[in-house]
């Protein structure tokens, strides 16, 4: 690689590793304060960054904030995807689906607080960046279930689309409760089992 080329790669390395630090910050500070109270400058501190370098990576606080929620479901729907395309079954895709979800939270119970409480507190942030990214997520979920009635596994009356809000819904609720409350990661892990359990219940197609 000419060594123009490896400078230019080292660069974009460490901006990708300064972009995640202030991502990381953010959370916190995010998570700690709420996200109307917060002031750049707090996150440029908590990263360790002059206030000026927030506005290389982030237009301002409210794409600090979608950045988060881009990008942690972004890598949610993508490891989704993969994971479902290697399960044998509509039932084992149904509970990958409900373990992944609660699992990229675990051990991260301010990115909990981020993504379940104060992104919703801007109708208009979700409105125009969540809604595209929910509407992808629910997709992949609702194809799982519309596979589950090809095959029989899954009951034919039911709308894929209101499953697919349904599973969401119940698992939001699950960790929006874990984030204001008790940030024990293995009751996380339980109710993810039990949830699943729960939902497939309710979904699967009786003899």
């Amino acid at each position: 690689m000419p060594q123009n080329e490896q400078s230019f790669s080292k660069k974009r390395g460490k901006d990708g590793e300064k972009r995640e630090r202030i991502l990381a910050a953010a959370i916190s500070v995010f998570a700690q304060k709420g996200f109307y109270a917060t002031k750049v400058s707090e996150i440029a501190k908590a990263a360790g960054v002059a206030d000026g370098t927030i506005y290389l990576y982030f237009e301002n606080k409210e794409d600090v904030l979608i950045s988060i929620f881009r990008d942690r479901i972004g890598q949610l729907v993508e490891v989704l995807k993969k994971e479902i395309a290697a399960a044998a079954t509509v039932e084992e895709k149904i509970r990958r689906i409900v373990e992944l979800q609660l699992g990229l939270l675990e051990g991260q119970r301010d990115l909990a607080e981020v993504v379940t409480v104060n992104l919703r507190q801007s109708s208009s942030l979700l409105k125009q960046y969540a809604v595209p990214l929910f509407k992808e997520y629910l997709d992949v979920i609702a194809a799982v279930i519309g596979e589950g009635q090809k095959d029989g596994t899954i009951r034919g009356d039911l709308n894929p689309k209101i499953a697919a809000r349904a599973l969401w819904g119940g698992l939001d609720g699950i960790a929006l409760t874990w984030a204001l409350t008790d940030p024990d990661p293995t009751k996380l892990r339980k109710a993810a089992q039990q949830y699943a359990s729960l939902f497939l219940e309710g979904v699967l197609a009786r003899e």
